[in-house]
């Protein structure tokens, strides 16, 4: 089989592997190649319809499809080589990938490789909740497939299983198809509606004044046999059970990288995030392999993925430039009710990130994070509120104290913090 050669190979055609796509051309990389398994490059958003993308990137307002478009064609324009169609299936270093496409089984070789495979949510069936089978159960992405790719009916009346950003592109996918949303459920004490796009501002005021938000409560039993009838809904803090009609509920959020593609690299994975453990360069546990976007740990923005890929780009151009890659590193390790950390491994004699990333489990007050390696704390810092699916920052000037030949550092509550 011959080897095809190229210098950069990004796996993932969606926002971020796009945008860091195009960043190469202009750092003057020659030959960089973009493999998409879907049969369209564009990722997640070209299945969004509604508005809202670009404006951090763009500084425009788009649909989904536009956003994607725009992307595809501008990568193409600066001469990317863009596959559709087209699966890595084994690979062992960046010297070495073989995939599948229309054309058959072939083999590519790269100097470099960027990981930009994105996320995906966890089905009903991942979430355990019982009942049969029915038709009418969606995640958002199985959602906007059928309703504005296919162009498919999905019922009448829908509950949505979340309250968080990605529920209101459910909920204005729903409106558009000209459902009626029942309510939004949550299992946490209030929703998550913490930053709206502008646009998206009237599906948030419309949820907020029509439809009602089930704090506190979880969905146990899906009804129906051949296509959904209702649900039965819990309350978590009195155990009260009622049941609501409707003949389509849609699983929002919940979100897990696509980490398939890293585990055959067996890239070290992080517990955490499930993504690729990268340091604050985008550089994974393998020479000459980089990851970038939703892979990391679950959804940001289409503008943060994005921006994350051209970020990944220039790091990429230096290590073909100059071969440096870290020859220490260690983990940095979170304690419960943290979820995760970015970047999650810290490189020695590198320049460090001047802040990291995180995501809680719960909704805190007033809580005290602090850093420690062995019994040293190294960082202190309170936050007068921490809630779910909202990523916080916290500072990195810790970072200069860290002793490479020690443990790993835990980041974690401080004892006594209030929730």
């Amino acid at each position: 089989m011959t080897i095809e050669q190229t210098d950069v190979l990004i796996v993932g055609g969606g926002p971020s592997g796009l945008a860091a796509a195009l960043e190469l051309k202009k750092q003057g990389i020659a030959h960089v190649t973009v493999v998409d398994r879907e049969s369209e490059a564009g990722g997640m958003p070209r299945l969004c319809h509604h508005t809202g993308f670009g404006i951090w990137d763009f500084h425009r307002v788009y649909s989904g499809p536009q956003y994607a478009r725009r992307y595809v064609q501008q990568a193409a324009a600066a001469g990317v080589e863009i596959r559709p169609s087209t699966t890595i299936t084994s690979w062992n270093s960046a010297d070495n990938l073989t995939y599948t496409s229309p054309q058959g089984v072939g083999a590519i070789s790269a100097q470099a490789v960027l990981l930009a495979t994105g996320c995906r949510e966890r089905p009903r069936a991942a979430q355990l909740v019982p009942g049969k089978r029915p038709q009418g159960v969606f995640t958002t992405g199985s959602l906007q497939r059928f309703v504005d790719e296919r162009r498919l009916p999905v019922g009448n009346r829908a509950v949505i299983v979340g309250a968080e950003i990605v529920s209101l592109s459910a909920f204005m996918t729903l409106k558009g198809a000209g459902l009626d949303v029942a309510a939004l459920i949550t299992d946490l004490p209030q929703h998550q509606f913490y930053f709206p796009y502008q646009p998206m501002k009237w599906a948030l005021l419309d949820i907020m004044n029509r439809t009602p938000i089930r704090t506190l409560s979880r969905i146990s039993r899906i009804l129906g046999d051949k296509r959904v009838e209702g649900i039965e809904i819990t309350r978590l803090d009195t155990g009260q059970v009622e049941t609501l009609a409707c003949d389509a509920v849609i699983f929002t959020g919940n979100w897990i990288p696509e980490h398939e593609v890293a585990r055959r690299g067996d890239l070290l994975i992080d517990k955490g995030t499930r993504g690729p453990q990268i340091d604050a360069q985008f550089r994974s546990s393998q020479r000459g392999v980089f990851a970038a976007g939703n892979l990391l740990r679950g959804v940001e923005t289409a503008a943060t993925s994005a921006m994350e890929g051209r970020y990944a780009a220039r790091h990429i151009r230096q290590f073909l430039e100059r071969g440096n890659w870290p020859a220490r590193s260690l983990p940095i390790e979170v304690e419960a009710p943290l979820s995760w950390v970015f970047p999650n491994r810290i490189s020695a004699s590198e320049q460090p990130p001047t802040r990291l990333s995180f995501r809680v489990e719960q909704l805190l007050q007033n809580a005290s994070i602090q850093i420690r390696q062995g019994s040293k704390v190294l960082h202190a810092q309170t936050f007068r509120r921490l809630a779910p699916n909202q990523s916080f920052h916290i500072t990195a000037n810790w970072l200069a104290e860290l002793d490479f030949n020690d443990e790993a550092p835990k980041i974690a509550l401080a004892a006594g913090h209030q929730k």
